[in-house]
């Protein structure tokens, strides 16, 4: 009986050791598989602008709709998403018939696998919660969830008007390289965001949902995974940091103590 006894300690604490070598295993390869994601959503931003000498704006408002589609939706021909993309009617409102099969589709590219697992989420409608003292309930349109937002600049895309942004995806605005006076290689590009931050598409908007232009879009102020942070502000689930695509195509890792005001500079197509 003690030989067992000590048989099942010896085991125990073997698991003990174990597990968490198994966890960060696992962790790295689904960062792993993160960074090769933000590499591929970088050859078909840069596919697209040697294609059409432009970049995708980060919103694109549909004429006569109050919808806008997102930067991502553009990238599809270009990430061997053909099928997809014929199944996205940018001419119509979000919500419309036309685009149903579309919101029904989530993307393996778009999404972190060590984020939890949701496919789809309700946009709902933004009331002032200031006024009403109420959550919306009324639902807009159910979305395609991604895990990668493109990079408004230091300013809240929920919260500036029209072109404010002082990044590389701001609304109805195609940027070039040679708009890029940073220089690529120090210009954040698309970064990560959770589901527990503010869920994110690859698709497109209704411009009057909860944080809608949030949705496709992401601020960088204070600093990743910041508790206290916009839920505009980028977030992952790997400790210590954010995976970030950067204007020349390189994804590099960015720490949760990075500086504030340097990781403003680096949102910034201007010096």
């Amino acid at each position: 009986m003690l030989e067992l006894l000590i048989s099942i300690s010896v085991m125990g604490m073997l698991a003990g050791l174990l597990l968490p070598a198994v966890q960060a295993a696992r962790e790295a390869a689904r960062r792993a598989e993160c960074t090769h994601n933000l590499r591929q959503i970088g050859f078909a931003l840069h596919l697209r602008h040697d294609a059409q000498g432009r970049f995708p704006a980060g919103w694109r408002t549909v004429p006569g709709t109050r919808s806008a589609m997102g930067w991502a939706s553009k990238l599809l021909p270009y990430l061997e998403q053909q099928n997809v993309s014929r199944l996205v009617d940018d001419h119509a409102a979000i919500n419309a018939p036309s685009n149903a099969t579309a919101c029904s589709l989530t993307l393996p590219v778009m999404l972190c696998t060590s984020d939890v697992e949701v496919k789809r989420f309700e946009l709902f409608k933004e009331i002032d919660h200031e006024l009403s003292g109420q959550a919306s309930v009324e639902t807009l349109v159910e979305l395609p969830a991604a895990n990668y937002a493109g990079v408004f600049g230091s300013s809240d895309p929920d919260a500036e008007p029209a072109r404010c942004g002082e990044g590389a995806f701001t609304a109805n605005h195609e940027l070039s390289m040679a708009e890029v006076r940073r220089g690529s290689t120090h210009l954040l590009f698309v970064g990560e965001r959770t589901a527990r931050k503010l869920p994110t598409t690859w698709l497109g908007i209704d411009l009057q949902g909860e944080d809608a232009t949030g949705r496709v879009t992401g601020q960088a102020w204070l600093g990743p995974n910041r508790p206290d942070a916009d839920e505009c502000e980028f977030d992952s689930r790997h400790p210590g940091g954010v995976n970030f695509l950067w204007g020349d195509n390189h994804v590099a890792w960015v720490v949760d103590e990075i500086d504030p005001a340097l990781y403003r500079q680096l949102a910034s197509v201007e010096e």
